[in-house]
């Protein structure tokens, strides 16, 4: 095996680590602060980062008046509607439960292709959708087919993940003529402006009444510069050295790692059930990505999906 495809093995496998770890940062930054503040202030701290390297690099493209309405819809979706549900569910649920929905993202994408380009859809990525969503029913609900999660919180984990659809869906039309640094800067920019009003109405005297808790205050800044920005960086890389299909497969370890991390730092329980409804998902989400050919246009898009 060569060094660059190693080296790709191995920051595809730190991308999906540090998105695991943002499901546990996000529960240790709610000891002191509510979502919107949690969310606002990673974006503003991994825009800031993702601008330094844009310039340092030279990559920062402007977009066209034309382009910067899909820049601005695909905002909306991510990081605005998706960080809405993703935060705001995992004030209801555990980090895993959150972690599994979430990952369902790359399963539920080619569907969503299939309705709006016409993308063809195998019988692996029906069976693979089929068993992944079994394996999320083990996990939400307990031994007599009740919920064992908040359904208000599976319900907003769910926003994240359609979210996450629509704005593949609208980077489809911005992909070719941006490159991934100047798509992330101008998304987590714009994203910044949406969520600022809802802050100063919604969480700006509690954050200003809020005495400073340096472990909350740093798992935001770890959630900014490893999920945020790192995560991002090191999966681009990847994809570039061993295509779209070999690095997903390590997406699909998150709910692995986040199972992991929530029992040892979180002390979350972690049961037999949820443990098997944890490995039925990852073997639908393999299923449907099992010699799955896209064309070279989709690279970028699955970058994005998770944050």
């Amino acid at each position: 095996m060569k060094n660059k495809e190693l080296l790709a093995y191995f920051t595809a496998l730190g991308a999906a680590f540090f998105w695991g770890f943002s499901f546990v940062w996000f529960k240790i930054a709610f000891l002191a602060y509510k979502p919107i503040t949690v969310v606002l202030f990673r974006l503003i701290i991994s825009a800031v980062l993702i601008l330094v390297i844009a310039w340092a690099l030279k990559r920062l493209q402007k977009p066209t008046k034309q382009d910067f309405r899909l820049f601005f819809l695909m905002a909306f979706f991510e990081p605005f509607l998706y960080f809405l549900g993703e935060s705001y569910g995992l004030t209801y649920v555990s980090s895993t439960v959150a972690s599994v929905i979430v990952g369902t993202i790359p399963l539920l994408s080619p569907i969503a292709a299939w309705y709006f380009f016409r993308e063809k859809v195998t019988w692996k990525n029906i069976a693979g959708f089929v068993l992944s969503f079994m394996g999320v029913a083990l996990v939400v609900l307990d031994n007599s087919f009740r919920f064992d999660a908040a359904p208000i919180g599976v319900g907003l984990e769910f926003l994240a993940v359609f979210a996450a659809i629509g704005y593949s869906i609208v980077l489809r039309h911005v992909v070719a003529r941006y490159n991934t640094l100047t798509i992330i800067a101008y998304q987590n920019i714009i994203g910044i402006f949406l969520f600022l009003p809802i802050w100063l109405v919604v969480d700006m005297n509690d954050f200003i009444a809020t005495p400073f808790h340096p472990q909350a205050f740093r798992a935001i800044i770890l959630l900014a510069v490893f999920a945020s920005t790192l995560a991002f960086v090191f999966f681009t890389q990847s994809i570039r050295q061993i295509g779209v299909n070999r690095s997903n497969t390590f997406v699909n370890l998150i709910p692995v790692f986040v199972a992991i991390l929530s029992f040892f730092v979180l002390k979350e329980e972690l049961g037999i059930q949820k443990i098997l409804g944890i490995g039925v998902v990852i073997a639908g989400l393999f299923l449907a990505q099992a010699r799955r050919r896209r064309p070279p246009k989709q690279k970028v898009v699955e970058v994005h999906t998770i944050s």
